[in-house]
């Protein structure tokens, strides 16, 4: 997995630049230490599979999508627009 994409393909936002804070997280997750230990030690860091929500699209009523459309700070071309939260 030796390939480098820039972060505006990445995260699906056009123009979007790298910051300091994000290439240190890469470059932590990059060289991060691959233990290929299975021992109980390590599976209390982990959850099952089983153990997860199943991932069901849930309808809100159209009063719902009106209240969170009007206290939404941003939107744009019908998408709600979520701050930055990654500050360099």
């Amino acid at each position: 997995m030796s390939k480098i994409m820039p972060v505006d393909i990445l995260s699906s936002i056009k123009g979007a630049k790298s910051s300091e804070a994000v290439d240190k997280l890469f470059d932590v997750i990059k060289n991060a230490e691959i233990n290929q230990n299975s021992s109980n030690q390590n599976a209390k860091n982990a959850v099952s599979i089983d153990d997860l929500r199943a991932d069901v699209v849930e309808n809100s009523s159209e009063i719902t999508k009106q209240i969170i459309r009007e206290n939404f700070p941003k939107e744009k071309d019908g998408y709600l627009v979520v701050s930055k939260v990654i500050e360099g």
